[in-house]
């Protein structure tokens, strides 16, 4: 299992609940505003930024990273929230 970061910059007025019901279902923890973590097997981060492309419109900023090692400070929740199951 790899713990993937994602961060988003939604550049015009449009609703987010679309992105975030699609983070919930990867029971993504929201780290910042627009920062998440999620774990995910078999894929790799080029694969999962087409899949949430597809939530953003064609102007939005995202990148998404694979992330080995991490250390956090004042965020709204930690990796560590994660769960396995």
């Amino acid at each position: 299992m790899a713990l993937y970061f994602l961060d988003y910059d939604l550049r015009k007025q449009r609703s987010y609940q679309p992105l975030y019901d699609e983070l919930a279902r990867f029971n993504a923890v929201r780290m910042l505003e627009s920062s998440w973590c999620f774990n995910r097997f078999n894929t790799t981060a080029s694969n999962l930024r087409d899949h949430f492309s597809q939530f953003i419109d064609a102007d939005d900023g995202m990148w998404v990273a694979q992330v080995t090692d991490w250390a956090t400070r004042r965020t709204l929740r930690s990796p560590n929230a994660l769960t396995t199951s």
